[in-house]
């Protein structure tokens, strides 16, 4: 049995991995970004997960999400599902929150959410603002970022299994009832990367899309790029991340 903190678990993709998780009989931490938010969990939690909430937005409630989670932990895997599409949230949902959870909740295995779009992105970080008071990027550019972050966990801490997906393009709330893939199958990966003893989920740094890997964007490999993204981070944030061995 794993013990697994899932981001964003409110609805969509992220209570599907949480609820999928709960089924295989796995112990699961659920996130939900307010204590009114917290009531669309109740029936998570009446099946045995634990629960934390924090802003995903706001900086020290993520810190506060990283104390309440450590006090559950500690975690074999955090799957960082939380996301948003569009407004000057992006980076501190999309990239910032994920890289301050990875540096203050240990976990042997992390997931980072991805999107094909990610390849349409650019990675100018020097001119980003990570706080958040102006927009200054788009998604695609956030997603190729939070890949280009898991790229770098795999290479700086060896000990962490640090894996991206792309779950496709499915109707969730974030996705609209237009989209074209199978909603079942959006969480399946990443729920496989978490807590499977495959030799294939066994190997870090990869972007996957329904459990095959596939090549990302020339950036996320490049460790100029990886360096100079978890520089920047460890600035704005004032959290270093803690390499570890194998």
């Amino acid at each position: 049995m794993a013990h697994i903190l899932v981001t964003g678990s409110a609805d969509g993709l992220g209570r599907a991995a949480a609820a999928s998780l709960l089924d295989d009989g796995h112990q699961v931490v659920v996130h939900a970004r307010s204590e009114t938010r917290r009531a669309a969990v109740r029936d998570l939690l009446e099946r045995g997960a634990g629960s934390v909430v924090g802003d995903l937005a706001d900086l020290r409630q993520v810190r506060s999400l990283a104390e309440q989670a450590n006090e559950l932990g500690p975690f074999d895997a955090v799957i960082h599902n939380a996301g948003v599409i569009e407004g000057p949230t992006l980076l501190p949902v999309n990239v910032v929150a994920p890289y301050a959870l990875t540096a203050l909740v240990p976990a042997s295995r992390a997931i980072y959410l991805s999107s094909s779009m990610h390849r349409g992105g650019h990675a100018n970080i020097s001119t980003l603002d990570w706080s958040g008071a102006e927009e200054t990027l788009s998604y695609s550019d956030s997603k190729l970022l939070v890949t280009v972050l898991m790229a770098a966990i795999a290479r700086r801490c060896p000990a962490v299994l640090s894996n991206a997906v792309d779950p496709g393009w499915v109707p969730t709330r974030m996705g609209g009832p237009s989209a074209s893939d199978p909603l079942e199958l959006g969480h399946v990966t990443q729920t496989w990367l978490a807590v499977s003893d495959d030799p294939d989920a066994l190997v870090s740094g990869q972007y996957w899309f329904h459990r095959r890997t596939e090549q990302p964007h020339r950036a996320v490999h490049d460790q100029a790029v990886q360096d100079a993204l978890l520089d920047s981070l460890a600035e704005h944030t004032g959290i270093h991340l803690q390499a570890t061995r194998a």
